[in-house]
């Protein structure tokens, strides 16, 4: 219960300090900054080594990529059918495609199965959700929005130098040993930050008005996000007969709200910018009754 008061207080208060406009409008850039450059690394080195190097670990990282494919083929498939405009399609193609697997995953999942869940949070949010927001969500932006050819090796960089894929990459020759007790109470102290700085985070960058022609594809995208990607999940853990905790872990990534900077990509390429941020900020309110109805479902 404290984590869920955690939650729903810090959120609450980022919005309320957004209305009265007390802090600066960077004040969003600065705090995803020292969590992307500070707090998320040391979560990282901190959770990562402490699962065990075997199969288990493979398992996020391949309902993720299934996930977010699937999701992306129904988005254009029903984009298509119901005749939406480019700006509207690539839009859904982000924020009903990416999912908030981190700065929402982290103490969600925490609340849920406890703080030794995380390391798997990480391994589905850094090889899976990060590097798909690098990848596929630069490729999206750029293809609906202009006629940009995109740079390969601009991607590629810009993922092998993202502090926590950094942080992953060293973390997992660590798997299975123990840092320090100095080094761990380090780490354990800077992880700590994540979860109230990022929560406040998405508080500020709520956004909640929207037209109403535009309620069938908000519609579209959180249907897809909340109730349709955590189906997958679920049918995937079913075939392959997965029902450890790496497993479940990933059902409940699957079914987080749309990703708040995938909403801010869409935004910056001019891809239906109100509408983004509508579903972000409805389908964060939304994902806490949807992750409860799924996580009573698959324990």
């Amino acid at each position: 219960m404290e984590n869920f008061a955690l939650i729903f207080v810090a959120i609450f208060i980022g919005y309320v300090i957004n209305k009265m406009d007390v802090f600066s409008k960077e004040t969003p850039v600065i705090l995803n900054q020292f969590i992307l450059y500070i707090s998320a690394p040391a979560m990282v080195l901190l959770k990562v080594p402490q699962l065990s190097f075997s199969y288990e670990v493979v398992i996020p990282v391949f309902i993720a990529w299934i996930v977010m494919s699937i999701s992306a083929l129904a988005v254009f498939y029903l984009s298509k059918m119901l005749a939406f405009s480019r700006e509207v399609t690539g839009s859904l193609m982000l924020v009903a495609v990416l999912g908030n697997t981190s700065y929402l995953g982290i103490p969600m999942i925490g609340a849920y199965f406890g703080e030794d869940a995380l390391g798997y949070v990480m391994i589905y949010d850094q090889l899976g959700s990060f590097i798909a927001l690098s990848t596929y969500g630069t490729f999206i932006s750029i293809y609906y929005s202009s006629s940009q050819n995109v740079d390969i090796k601009a991607l590629f960089l810009k993922i092998v130098k993202f502090p926590p894929f950094l942080a992953l990459l060293v973390s997992l020759f660590f798997i299975g040993t123990s840092f320090h007790p100095v080094a761990q109470s380090v780490l354990s102290s800077l992880a700590g930050t994540i979860v109230p700085l990022a929560l406040v985070a998405v508080g500020l960058q709520l956004r909640f008005k929207l037209p109403s022609e535009d309620l069938k594809p908000f519609g579209i995208a959180l249907g897809v996000k909340l109730i349709f990607a955590p189906l997958i999940a679920i049918i995937v853990c079913y075939i392959f007969s997965w029902n450890s905790k790496a497993a479940l872990i990933s059902i409940m990534e699957a079914s987080m709200a749309p990703m708040i900077t995938a909403a801010a990509v869409a935004s910056m390429a001019g891809l239906a910018p109100r509408l983004s941020s509508a579903i972000v900020g409805y389908g964060i309110l939304l994902s806490f009754a949807t992750t409860w109805v799924v996580y009573n479902f698959i324990t």
